[in-house]
Formats: structure tokens, sequence, C-alpha cells
């Protein structure tokens, strides 16, 4: 089943999504599939009542809801599937502020992501210390070839989603973190 997009535009909602609790949590639902604020909090060290609070927060935006059953913070919570996408060009004043904010927030929590397998990385078995990499190249592109390779690197990137529910996920499978972008190196010049 293919995920719809959302595009985000409202700088609420921008907000919404640009508090490290509340991306830490939505990535933690999207792991589980549900899961109650007190399950989460385990998951992600944070108090059950702070849980709680964030996760009224993301549904008041449409991005987690109740999933039925339970009373409180006992309640289960499942996110609402979503291919997110923001920081188009025409963007400008508040949007354009708060998408920029998301964007960082994103960025600083997929290079702790980084670090912090830097830091474990060696207590692995060798066969995933050998699956794992990262790429780093500077190219010369034109614009429409850089939209062609961020096109390929998305479907590459996407090619496993099925696998975001727990039941998709074939035996010996753990959580990967695949962050990639391509973007100019520096900023545009006239020739």
């Amino acid at each position: 089943m293919e995920t719809p997009e959302r595009k985000l535009r409202d700088p609420g909602e921008l907000r919404a999504l640009a508090h490290p609790v509340r991306m830490r949590l939505s990535q933690a639902l999207y792991e589980r599939g549900t899961a109650t604020a007190t399950e989460l909090a385990e998951m992600i060290g944070e108090s059950s009542a702070n849980c709680s609070w964030h996760l009224r927060q993301l549904a008041k935006y449409g991005f987690v809801e109740e999933a039925g059953g339970g009373k409180g913070r006992h309640r289960p919570w499942r996110p609402v599937p979503h291919a997110l996408s923001w920081g188009d060009s025409d963007e400008s004043g508040e949007v354009a502020a708060a998408s920029d904010a998301l964007s960082a927030q994103f960025v600083e929590q997929e290079f702790a992501g980084l670090r912090d397998w830097q830091a474990w990385r060696r207590t692995d078995p060798p066969e995933w210390q050998d699956a794992a990499n990262w790429v780093q190249n500077i190219d010369w592109l034109t614009v429409e070839e850089l939209k062609e390779l961020n096109e390929a690197i998305t479907a590459i990137v996407g090619r496993h989603k099925e696998r975001r529910d727990p039941a998709g996920r074939p035996p010996g499978a753990r959580r990967v973190r695949v962050f990639a972008w391509a973007v100019p190196a520096e900023p545009y010049a006239e020739d």
C-alpha cells in the first residue's frame, strides 16, 4: 500500500514535529506500530507524563492517533502513515523559519544517530560492521541530473517501507538508519 504524501505548510505543524522528544516518539511509534505513553517512555528515556503530553501535541496535528482501548497513559497510540515533505522553494516568512527549524532538528537527530553508531559499532558482529557503510562524493551535475539522482536515492531508500509494519519484518532484521542527501556544495553563482 502506497503511503500518501503530506506536504507540511503550516508553521504550527512544522514546529510540532521540530521538537526532539516528538521526533523520537514518532520514530518509536513507527518502530513498534502501536504503543502506550508508558511503553514509549521506556523506549526513549522520558517520563510517561512527558510522552503523554507530546503525543497529544502530535495528535493535534494529525501525526499520531489513538489506536483504541485503554485509558490515560495506558491507551495505545499509533502513527498516521504519511510520507512527509517540507522545505519548498516558495516558502517564506514564518513557514520558511519553521521549515528550516524542522530540517535542522532532523539533521541533528540523524547525525546523533551516526555518532552513537560510531561509538558502539565495534561491539556488533563482524558481518554487521562490514555491511554498514557511508559514502561521500562531490560530483558536477546539472539541475536535471541532481533531481534524477535524488529521485533514485529516494526510490532505493524507500524500497523496504512495508517493513515499518512489525508484521512485515523478516527474522534477523534490525532497525537501520538511512539518511542521504544530494545538495549543491556551494551557493549559486552566475557564470
